[in-house]
């Protein structure tokens, strides 16, 4: 019996150290997001690449969209659950009006999302200074603050993160995350998730 006990305390000693080392090996920004005060911008999950945006000009036309593919939609999901399983809290979700986003908003299972033109693609179908005017409401959000304790999700596209953010974003992934810390009316870009990395960091 004695040898037995020890046995089980070893194992449960062993567990408890190889969990403690999973813990450390955690990037800084999980805890810093569990923290809350941040506002993590998502392109949306991964499309139809044979589709396109055939009536840009009629927003609401969502047959004449291009739509998330069923990896975009597993994947949305899963980041979802990976959030939660992290403890990540999330106090908004807010999305570009086009179907694609509203649909990786939703699939993340926060409740209702919030869809707004200040983050929606405007292509070629809006003036320069509509676009310009989007990338400034983009960066505004950015550096706005969230609700004490929690976080703000935002799903948008590649062109409007450029637009705001810069070159950097040339290579923006669908389903790719750039995680902000507002700082006084601006932000500082703490980190570059990709789509199928939140699974692999969560317990």
């Amino acid at each position: 019996m004695h040898i037995i006990g020890l046995t089980l305390y070893v194992i449960a000693i062993a567990l408890n150290v190889s969990s403690a080392r999973a813990e450390a090996a955690s990037p800084e920004w999980i805890d810093a997001l569990r923290a809350g005060g941040h506002v993590i911008v998502f392109r949306h999950g991964a499309t139809h690449q044979d589709q396109a945006d055939t009536d840009p000009l009629n927003i609401k036309n969502v047959d004449k969209q291009r739509h998330l593919n069923d990896s975009g939609r597993a994947l949305a999901k899963s980041i979802g659950d990976s959030i939660r399983k992290l403890k990540i809290p999330v106090a908004g979700v807010y999305t570009s009006m086009f179907q694609r986003a509203v649909d990786t908003g939703s699939l993340l299972g926060f409740g209702e999302v919030t869809s707004t033109v200040d983050v929606t693609e405007g292509g070629l179908v809006v003036t320069p200074i509509e676009n310009n005017r989007r990338a400034e409401a983009l960066r505004k959000l950015a550096g706005a603050a969230p609700p004490a304790g929690g976080n703000i999700i935002i799903i948008s596209h590649k062109p409007n993160i450029m637009d705001a953010f810069g070159k950097e974003w040339f290579d923006l992934r669908e389903g790719e995350a750039s995680i902000f810390r507002p700082d006084g009316g601006g932000y500082k870009l703490v980190a570059r998730v990709q789509a199928d990395q939140w699974s692999k960091l969560a317990p």
